[in-house]
């Protein structure tokens, strides 16, 4: 058995999808990596929440933004917008969704095997 994992996004050991986005996980090194692909007009507190069952978003996230542009709103209400070539690590306790037209994808390293479901 070669000492190296090597896995594609392409083919995703599981695909979770909710209104007007898609989760592609790849269970790899111990650990998940995700693939969030998020539709315009996707916001987490309308079409996540009703699966997560809570408040906020309680995934902590560490994601690279390939494409598109999201808005975070934190617990404690301060906001901020990401997008390509950007790198963020969020805690547990937060709201998004995407802003403008094009879709956001995100590679996800944390949070991601515990999201929308």
């Amino acid at each position: 058995m070669p000492a190296y994992e090597r896995k594609d996004l392409k083919s995703p050991d599981e695909v979770r999808t909710f209104e007007k986005g898609k989760l592609e996980l790849v269970k790899i090194g111990g650990g998940v990596v995700g693939r969030l692909t998020l539709e315009p007009g996707w916001k987490w507190s309308v079409h996540v929440k009703p699966i997560a069952k809570t408040q906020l978003c309680e995934a902590p996230h560490f994601q690279y933004h390939v494409s598109g542009r999201i808005g975070v709103r934190m617990a404690d209400g301060s906001e901020f917008e990401a997008g390509p070539g950007e790198i963020t690590a969020l805690p547990s306790g937060h709201d998004a969704w995407v802003v403008g037209n094009e879709p956001v994808v995100l590679i996800d390293w944390s949070g991601a095997s515990n999201y929308a479901k």
